[in-house]
């Protein structure tokens, strides 16, 4: 196929335009990650550089060693780990009893379900639930009232349904029951949705910080994301108060590199998971389940 010069010129065009946005866009990433391994002292003689003159882990170190940052990190961690399980879990549970035609009252089921992916009860209504729940200052209260999705598990629901129903009526002649066909059958095959949406769990698990806001006033039980933007203000709150500006002073580490390597610890882990969670995405689970 012979392409005309106004065509080779329009490519050229869209090549040069998307270089311009993708640099644009990877930039701040690019000096978030120089910042943050750049030595305290380099960068306190230049302030600023594409590259650093000398690499230092001195921003990691002190921030590991601060028990606030090391806290928060535990309580995401937990926020991440454990919602995510019981989130897959409610979900799928819920995904597949909705996706079996013989289930009573299943239309009602769906319609209520589909009511909350229309409607948003705002932040009142969830904020008086959780007081009357007496779950005020407990990690739970950013878990339990976020623990599914309507949208999940409708979009989980459609998987289900593509499962042909002859699995499960060969694996109830073997004796399987409902559990049995949830656990042996449907969850196995269901690793490309599962993956997904565990995904998109833990993403919004970890960057927890509005919920925690508003129901968490114990800073001891803040997740990483609050603890982070407490940074954004005011670095001393990396290790709780006036002792870490006076260790600050004293090791001459400047505040602009902390942020930076906390911003750094906080975004990793969820880059270091799609790696491992993309080959389900594509994956074809169904394929030789059934033989025509």
């Amino acid at each position: 196929m012979i392409r005309s010069r106004s065509d080779r010129a329009v490519d050229l065009f869209n090549i040069f335009f998307l270089a311009i946005i993708g640099v644009v866009t990877f930039f701040p990433l690019y000096y978030v990650f120089v910042v943050s391994f750049t030595d305290p002292s380099a960068y306190l003689s230049t302030q600023f550089s594409l590259l650093p003159s000398r690499w230092s882990l001195a921003s990691y170190e002190y921030l590991m060693s601060t028990d606030a940052f090391l806290r928060a990190i535990r309580n995401s961690v937990f926020l991440a780990v454990v919602g995510t399980a019981l989130s897959l879990l409610v979900t799928s549970c819920l995904s597949y009893a909705l996706s079996r035609r013989r289930l009573q009252g299943r239309r009602m089921f769906l319609l209520l379900i589909l009511l909350t992916t229309l409607f948003n009860p705002g932040i009142i209504p969830p904020y008086l639930l959780v007081r009357d729940l007496h779950l005020i200052n407990s990690t739970w209260s950013l878990i339990l009232p976020v623990l599914t999705s309507g949208w999940y598990v409708l979009l989980m629901k459609g998987f289900f349904d593509s499962i042909p129903a002859s699995l499960e009526e060969a694996a109830r002649i073997d004796g399987c029951n409902d559990v049995s066909v949830w656990y042996r059958i449907i969850l196995p095959l269901s690793l490309p949705s599962l993956a997904a949406f565990g995904l998109f769990y833990a993403v919004a698990y970890w960057n927890t910080f509005f919920t925690a806001l508003l129901y968490i006033n114990d800073f001891t039980k803040h997740p990483l994301q609050v603890l982070l933007q407490n940074m954004l203000i005011d670095a001393s709150t990396a290790a709780g108060g006036s002792a870490a500006a006076e260790m600050m002073s004293e090791q001459r580490i400047p505040p602009e590199t902390l942020k930076m390597a906390a911003v750094v610890i906080a975004t990793v882990p969820i880059l270091l998971v799609y790696p491992f969670l993309q080959k389900h995405f594509a994956k074809g689970a169904m394929v030789g389940s059934v033989k025509e």
